[in-house]
């Protein structure tokens, strides 16, 4: 019996991991090709790549679909996948070039053609659902098809958009199977990545097949996998505990990671300082209470993030005082600078000087969750404790949180962040710039200018100074308030090889990367 924990770094998306042991007794082949159970508390909310833009939606979309570009464990440069090749073309950063490849074909057998990319884009930005992930393309002006040669013309330079096509948002869709106005329905995908669906039950479990047809990046496409999508992180542990699952990966609770020991059971405890982030968000349409900038600086100069993160989160994360977390550049700490300790009476002259009453009546969204429940509480007695304010904490399920946030239900809501790439772009145009995938009204033509100046550099050291003058910004009009950093943890048993590439600082959720030692 034995331990092994591995500690894994990720700072900008570079990987190092240490600690890795070998075994002397090979299991038998039946135990190797049993399929690998992966639990997680992630949700798929559609599979359909037009319509989600979260990480659960994006993990299965890493395995099944193909985008022209991925990203590789410890690289931070996107290699090509379905392309052969891709550049910029003609030194302004405004025409992106990529070739696909020529022995591609979805599932289905049936050919990809450089027609499916322009349509897979197309049809992404002309549905524009609510919590799809068109924000990310604010430049994308047409893509052009001839032959195996695609072309995304651009309205303004953006040295980040190879980044983001290797998302889940490039995603290539067979044009022939879905329909170019709506999303597609059922339970089924048809696209051309290193794995096939061969089984779905929404929030139950997913089956995933090797794909032998799959040609790019991944050299080695791994078994037959089984993810089991788990209600809440308790669910999650009982399966983890009763060996019902052999890898965990997102979310297992606070108090148990916090009480985790490598020395006991044959289990490997792989952790990383991840890039997860959680913001406290404003619904500052016209009309709610958050329009007014008083209000959500009083609520920024009570919060009290210490307490969050040893009460609902035992110590697992750390407080987080920027838009940017650390490990990005940029990443600076200017709410801490406004706001360097708990203030109710600096909060009370806010909103005294803006004629605001209290105590101000506002609803708390979050999704349902015990740990999430248990910080909204936090939120609600530090705010209520304030004298100033009187919170109404509301849950719901994932599907129906995000539609109600979207839909401005709520005065203020609690989201968690996983970057698709790894640069700050990803924690600002998505998050702060008009049109933002938090549907909070937020615009501010400073912000967005500020957007686009750190889109312009390929070397992105020079985009540093923007970056953080955009956190000042934020920090001033405070559209959300960061709350926590967290470090990432996957348990897997000690037959399992290659658990710890699950925690890579990207969307991407690599189970062809799962073995049996």
């Amino acid at each position: 019996m034995r331990s092994i924990r591995l500690r894994i770094l990720i700072t900008c998306g570079v990987l190092v991991a240490t600690g890795v042991g070998a075994w002397q007794v090979l299991p038998s082949d039946d135990v190797r090709t049993h399929p690998i159970t992966v639990g997680t508390t992630d949700e798929v909310t559609s599979l359909d790549p037009a319509g989600a833009y979260d990480a659960g939606s994006w993990a299965m979309y890493s395995n099944v679909f193909q985008s022209l570009l991925t990203f590789k464990p410890g690289l931070t440069t996107p290699v090509p996948d379905a392309a052969r090749s891709c550049r910029f073309t003609g030194g302004k950063l405004k025409t992106y070039q990529c070739e696909l490849r020529d022995d591609l074909t979805f599932a289905s057998g049936r050919k990809v053609t450089g027609e499916d990319v322009k349509y897979s884009f197309e049809r992404m930005l002309r549905i524009k659902t609510d919590i799809g992930p068109q924000p990310l393309f604010p430049t994308l002006k047409s893509v052009v098809a001839e032959g195996r040669t695609v072309t995304f013309n651009l309205s303004g330079r953006d040295a980040t958009f190879p980044q983001k096509l290797a998302t889940g948002a490039g995603s290539i869709v067979d044009r022939t199977q879905y329909p170019p106005k709506a999303l597609r329905e059922g339970n089924t995908v048809d696209g051309s990545g290193p794995y096939i669906l061969k089984e779905y039950e929404p929030g139950v479990r997913a089956r995933l097949e090797p794909n032998p047809k799959y040609k790019g990046a991944v050299t080695k496409t791994g078994g037959t996998v089984v993810i089991k999508y788990f209600k809440d992180s308790e669910q999650l542990a009982s399966a983890w505990k009763t060996k019902a699952v052999d890898v965990t990966h997102r979310q297992l609770p606070p108090q148990m990671l916090s009480t985790l020991d490598d020395t006991k059971g044959d289990i490997q405890i792989h952790e990383a300082d991840g890039a997860e982030i959680r913001n406290l968000n404003f619904n500052v349409r016209p009309g709610s209470l958050m329009a007014e900038k008083a209000v959500r600086q009083a609520v920024a100069a009570v919060i009290d993030r210490p307490k969050i993160v040893t009460g609902a989160y035992h110590g697992t994360v750390e407080p987080l005082y920027s838009l940017i977390p650390r490990g990005f550049a940029g990443h600076s700490t200017p709410f801490f600078d406004a706001y360097p300790e708990p203030d109710p009476k600096r909060a009370e002259k806010l909103l005294k000087d803006a004629d605001v009453k209290t105590p101000v009546k506002f609803t708390l969204g979050f999704r349902r969750a015990a740990t999430y429940a248990a910080e909204a509480a936090e939120l609600q007695r530090q705010l209520e404790g304030s004298g100033l304010f009187q919170v109404e904490v509301v849950q719901a399920d994932w599907a129906d949180f995000q539609k109600a946030y979207a839909g401005g239900r709520y005065d203020a809501y609690t989201v968690g962040w996983l970057p698709d790439f790894p640069d700050a772009d990803n924690f600002t145009a998505p998050l702060v710039g008009t049109d933002n995938t938090l549907h909070n009204g937020f615009s501010s033509k400073k912000i967005d200018s500020l957007i686009s100046s750190t889109q312009q550099y390929g070397d992105r050291a020079r985009s540093t100074p923007d970056f953080e003058a955009i956190q000042r910004e934020v920090a001033r009009d405070v559209p959300l308030v960061p709350l926590w950093q967290k470090k990432e943890y996957v348990l897997s048993t000690g037959d399992i090889a290659g658990s710890q590439f699950l925690t890579n600082g990207t969307h991407i959720w690599p189970l062809w990367e799962l073995d049996r030692i």
